[in-house]
């Protein structure tokens, strides 16, 4: 699988260094529209969130939404655009506040979510995308691409940041000891 990276430092990204979150970027991962490339694509961004400070609790339930949500983008490239794509590119984007996965095809289609149709296999992975995005506060949709293909995206936003913890009681200026706000 070929990678291939733009990543925004911490100061361009309007970060403190060793502030709390992940470190902004962007990469791009191609492979070819076969089976294989569906999981290795994934593990591909997993090691990449991973590596950029998603890692632990407070981030897994993010995780787990967007790799399913590259699961299924990937794969329904595979599965539906193979013919007129030599490749499929999965570009992940961290900012301060969201995450983008996208999944880019040579196939001009656009897809729509099907309804859920238990009689009917298959058919209900964008539905999935759709209502995972949804359920955790993003956003995601279809656009045509310059050269005729599409891209599928889904933004999800980052977990808010941590408090800090309160210090120790007594140690502010106002009558009870708290601080004076």
């Amino acid at each position: 699988m070929e990678q291939t990276q733009e990543t925004a430092t911490d100061a361009a990204a309007g970060r403190r260094p060793g502030a709390a979150g992940p470190r902004p970027g962007a990469w791009r991962f191609s492979a070819a529209p076969e089976e294989s490339s569906v999981p290795r694509t994934r593990h591909a961004v997993r090691d990449r969130l991973l590596a950029q400070g998603m890692a632990g609790e407070r981030y897994q339930e993010l995780v787990d939404d967007l790799l399913l949500i590259v699961s299924e983008l990937v794969s329904n490239a595979v599965t539906h655009a193979a013919a007129l794509s030599p490749q499929v590119h999965c570009e992940l984007v961290i900012d301060p506040e969201r995450v983008r996965v996208a999944v880019l095809d040579g196939h001009p289609y656009r897809p729509r979510a099907q309804s859920n149709d238990p009689v009917r296999p298959g058919g209900r992975g964008l539905l999935l995308v759709k209502s995972v995005t949804l359920q955790a506060g993003g956003e995601c949709d279809v656009e045509p691409t310059e050269d005729g293909g599409k891209v599928i995206w889904a933004s999800l936003p980052l977990p808010a940041p941590l408090l800090p913890a309160p210090g120790p009681a007594g140690t502010g200026d106002g009558p009870d000891g708290g601080p004076d706000c």
